[in-house]
């Protein structure tokens, strides 16, 4: 899927409150918005690579991430997922794993 990054934060935008993260409504999108972008870039730059073989590296990485803000990988992983599996199409968002 080459999808760029401003549809996928306008899908995000418009979709996130779907989720069973983001349902509660105790947090804006502007919160979850650093997942999302995590997690496409990383299904971008580990093309053909299953999540299971990244995930320790992309946690590893999340306090690098320049556009983490103040959120720690527990409180993103569920979003930088959702994202990863979008665009690699391994699960429609909105299913439940």
């Amino acid at each position: 899927m080459n999808i760029d990054w401003n549809t996928e934060d306008t899908y995000w935008k418009t979709n996130y409150r779907t989720r069973p993260y983001a349902s509660s409504g105790a947090r804006e999108y502007d919160y979850y918005r650093p997942g999302y972008r995590y997690g496409y870039d990383a299904a971008n730059r580990f093309q053909g690579r299953r999540w299971e073989e990244v995930e320790s590296d992309l946690e590893r990485d999340w306090d690098r991430y320049e556009h983490r803000g103040q959120s720690t990988w527990q409180q993103m992983k569920d979003a930088v997922r959702d994202a990863w599996d979008r665009v690699t199409g391994n699960v429609p968002a909105g299913t439940k794993r």
